[in-house]
């Protein structure tokens, strides 16, 4: 590769700066498709248990679809594992053990990764936890939503405030200290008083990580066919949200993406290698992937198919794969900064090269007008999303769309 570097983006540069696509970071996701109740604003790939769930049915589904996918992965040490879903705390720790055990023989597991299970309050029993820690789960993900109990049961939730905070506590009995509060705002019938209320409430439990969202109604869910009453509009939402970011800062947690927001160091590596276009395994109903290959010089989306049923009917065939999609060079730049542009570091020219395999040159244009619009700043190393680009991320993102 040429130890030559062009100037700034978009000045000519008679030589070839022999870029190509390096693999990023990867990090291993594991759908787990069922949840108690289904919840109203809920799009996410996730199906009501009926009866017994087939959880060792489901793990040696996991397990086959794994191997796979293992070639597309080969030698390379993964950073992270993410069980998400549904609700993976259904899940009794035995089967995430087996499925950890089984994964870390296929694949190098880096020393000290990072393990996150999504837990639901409603589903947390006491000494679960120590037991899921002893399998190698090291970080803990609660779907709280809102501490508000008329709240909760408008969202279809199956757990109060009280349980929530039970839950935590659990988890910190067992040893954890490093996990995520989820909290929506701008929910129906919604006080700014009760968002700040929310958050309060969330300090006393002391998370390292709390990703605050506003409630959106997403097509085919059942609050988009029927929307709630109440759901404040776009200026009391945007109100709740600054005297939140506020609050979040003052208690020491800074804000790195959209609505992620952690104390120092305490990030979740699993997400930030997302959203720096890291890549990924996709195991499970309904899971995603994005793997990039050096030999090839591509980047792969594939999925599996959703239901579960059909999943663990055809895990380990071709027949389990959804799709799979080579994102082509002109689709590559929007999908980069659909990513990146939700972090508030913004991202490295050399990482966009390397990432895409693409010239810098490819972006000058949007990069420059994004600068004169004010919606970021750029030198010879770094471009970096401004405040007011931070709040037009998708205008920016636009123009990056071949």
């Amino acid at each position: 590769m040429s130890d030559h570097h062009c100037h700034l983006p978009g000045e000519h540069c008679d030589h070839d700066h022999g870029v190509s696509l390096v693999p990023p970071p990867l990090s291993l996701y594991v759908h787990l498709p069922w949840c108690v109740r289904k919840c109203p604003y809920c799009d996410f790939n996730s199906h009501a248990g009926k009866g017994e769930l087939p959880f060792d049915a489901y793990i040696d589904a996991l397990i086959r679809d794994l191997d796979q996918d293992l070639p597309l992965v080969w030698g390379r040490v993964v950073n992270s594992v993410f069980f998400g879903g549904g609700t993976p705390s259904l899940f009794p720790p035995e089967a995430i053990d087996r499925f950890l055990q089984a994964a870390s023989a296929r694949l190098r597991f880096a020393p000290n990764l990072e393990v996150t299970l999504e837990t639901n309050p409603g589903t947390a029993e006491h000494g679960r936890f120590d037991r899921y820690r002893a399998a190698g789960v090291n970080r803990i993900s609660f779907g709280i939503q809102t501490f508000n109990d008329d709240a909760l049961k408008r969202l279809g939730r199956i757990h109060d405030s009280g349980e929530a905070e039970r839950a935590v506590k659990l988890a910190q009995d067992a040893g954890y200290d490093n996990f995520n509060i989820d909290l929506m705002y701008a929910l129906p019938e919604q006080t700014l008083a009760q968002a700040e209320h929310d958050l309060e409430r969330a300090f006393a439990l002391q998370p390292t990580h709390v990703s605050h969202y506003q409630l959106t109604l997403e097509p085919n869910t059942v609050f988009f066919a029927r929307p709630p009453q109440g759901i404040p509009d776009d200026d009391a939402a945007w109100d709740i949200q600054e005297h939140c970011q506020r609050m979040l800062a003052d208690a020491g947690y800074a804000q790195y993406e959209v609505s992620a927001y952690a104390r120092p160091g305490r990030q979740s590596a699993h997400n930030l290698n997302y959203w720096r276009f890291g890549d990924y395994l996709g195991i499970g109903a309904g899971a995603h992937g994005k793997i990039s290959s050096g030999a090839e010089q591509h980047v792969l989306r594939r999925w599996k198919h959703k239901h579960p049923q059909t999943y663990m009917d055809t895990a380990g065939t071709a027949a389990s794969i959804g799709g799979d999609d080579v994102i082509d060079a002109a689709r590559l730049p929007f999908e980069y900064m659909l990513n990146l542009l939700r972090l508030h570091e913004g991202f490295a020219l050399k990482d966009f090269e390397s990432r895409t395999g693409l010239e810098r040159q490819v972006i000058a244009e949007p990069l420059r007008t994004a600068v004169e619009r004010g919606w970021m700043t750029l030198d010879a190393e770094r471009a970096v999303p401004t405040e007011l680009g931070r709040r037009f991320t998708n205008d920016v993102v636009e123009l990056f769309l071949a």
